[in-house]
């Protein structure tokens, strides 16, 4: 693949870049190339996703599925990684996924592409820091005799929410400051994790164990379906590397580094999130008991068996710091898509949103939205077990399509489509095909139901989040398609539009 024409211009004016494609920069440059490789890489988090959904793998097919499908997820999302990073290197806006399919396909495909990515973005966060409070619940059951209840835990979510609403308000670099050490935690941890699960436990399980074993408590029959049902650890987690390009406004040499924190975020995770569930399955002392753990997290029941009470609790503190690295990093890139939609107004107020504090030049507004509409999606875990799974669904099912428009808007125009300096050359098309299949097999997939027999507390919810979201786009579009608009001219220069954005700084 040819990406050497990815380094050519190293001065290139980003700034200018940005005005060339409609808008005048008013958010801090202020990430590096690391920085913004280390948000993708702390939104997908593999001490968040692998963890929290370990259980969920041990019944939909067990340590087989968990590393094979690992492996092969890993492998097709790579592909999604490199054909979308190749369009983000061209259109570098905080904007992301729909401003490219605005651009390559037209308006009511950026509508569309908007409101699934927002859908996806906010689940994310929902789903992110409700799983950090499950542990923090399972970690004060280990240390407390804590009873980690619905309510008791949904305050405990509730106070994550609030904590990153006011890291996130600081302004982009310390953002940028504890992703970067979010990386080395992550790196740190996962060894750690897996060090000590591999020394400590004076019983392993066999190899033959740890990649052969199938399991299957969905109630489904059909082992293929069951597996393909599994496959949603993998998918789950390998989510929100388009991190990168929400905070491309606020990144230096934003088309290079914007697209390679989006390449280098899935492949490190990649082989971080192998080790680690490796490390997990081997450990297991009894797989019924650590099925069906009384703090409620399988992993948590690993490292106790395996570490004791001290051990476990260490470890567990190390996942809990990681998963609320993870969920500020989400919240910075929500933030920024909700203030991008607005600035092109998408959403319903957007006067409000799109303002940016002209102290830290952060889009305040956006983000209390951001992690308000969180924390609604997230109020229905109080009353049903399911609910969480079912906003997993949600981020699933918004953002996975969503990061195929683009790529397969860019395959529809051809020569039309002007890459921007990192390129795959003459493998753009294959990867991009590959991208494009994987994503509609597995959107398709994810909206099946999960568990038999299907219930009101069983049902995944995705495919109605899915219809629902699109459903109300429709209605949206009606009352906002007249003013709703990416620029249209490249110095983005008329005095109206001027003023308006002139405004928003506040």
């Amino acid at each position: 693949m040819s990406t050497l024409n990815s380094a050519d211009d190293p001065q290139h004016d980003e700034e200018q870049r940005l005005r060339e494609l409609g808008y005048r920069p008013v958010l801090a440059r202020r990430m590096g190339g690391f920085g913004n490789f280390a948000i993708s890489f702390s939104v997908i988090s593999v001490l968040s996703g692998c963890m929290t959904l370990y259980g969920f793998g041990m019944g939909a097919g067990g340590p087989a599925v968990m590393l094979w499908g690992w492996a092969g997820v890993g492998l097709f999302v790579l592909c999604v990684g490199l054909a979308l990073a190749e369009v983000t290197s061209a259109y570098p806006t905080s904007g992301a996924l729909y401003y490219m399919a605005d651009r390559l396909g037209g308006r009511r495909w950026g509508w569309y592409t908007g409101w699934l990515n927002l859908l996806g973005l906010l689940g994310a966060i929902a789903g992110i820091d409700y799983g950090a409070a499950l542990f923090t619940g399972a970690f004060a059951s280990i240390q407390w005799d804590f009873e980690p209840t619905p309510g008791r835990t949904m305050l405990i979510f509730l106070g994550i929410l609030l904590l990153h609403a006011l890291l996130n308000l600081f302004g982009v670099r310390l953002v940028s400051v504890l992703n970067s050490i979010s990386v080395w935690w992550h790196l740190a941890g996962v060894a750690v994790i897996v060090g000590a699960l591999a020394i400590v436990p004076d019983h392993h399980q066999s190899a033959s164990f740890v990649f052969t074993k199938f399991a299957n408590d969905t109630g489904w029959s059909n082992p293929v379906y069951v597996a393909a049902i599994g496959l949603l650890l993998a998918q789950y987690t390998f989510s929100g590397y388009d991190a990168s390009a929400h905070l491309s406004e606020e990144t230096s040499n934003a088309s290079v580094s914007a697209a390679r924190g989006i390449v280098r975020s899935i492949w490190v995770s990649w082989i971080a999130g192998f080790a680690l569930l490796a490390g997990l399955t081997f450990a297991i002392q009894d797989y019924a008991g650590t099925r069906n753990s009384s703090t409620g997290v399988p992993p948590a029941q690993i490292l106790l068996d395996g570490l004791g009470t001290d051990g476990a609790s260490a470890l567990l503190l190390v996942v809990i710091v990681a998963q609320l690295f993870c969920g500020n990093a989400e919240v910075a890139a929500a933030s920024r898509m909700v203030f991008a939609f607005s600035r092109d107004k998408a959403l319903p107020g957007s006067a409000l949103w799109r303002k940016v504090s002209s102290r830290t030049q952060t889009p305040v507004a956006a983000v209390w939205l951001a992690v308000v509409a969180a924390g609604v999606l997230a109020l229905p875990s109080l009353y049903s077990t399911t609910a969480y799974g079912a906003v997993t669904a949600i981020n699933v099912i918004g953002i996975t399509p969503a990061y195929a428009i683009p790529v397969f808007l860019r395959l529809r125009a051809g020569d039309r489509f002007q890459p921007g300096p990192w390129s795959l050359g003459r493998w753009s098309r294959p990867v991009g095909w590959v991208a494009v299949v994987w994503v509609a097999c597995v959107t398709v997939l994810f909206c099946l139901p999960q568990s038999s027999p299907v219930t009101a507390d069983s049902m995944n919810y995705a495919s109605i989040a899915l219809a629902v979201v699109l459903i109300l786009a429709s209605v949206w579009w009606y009352v906002a398609r007249r003013s709703y608009g990416t620029p249209t001219t490249a110095a983005y220069g008329s005095d109206r539009d001027q003023a308006e954005l002139a405004e928003g700084i506040v």
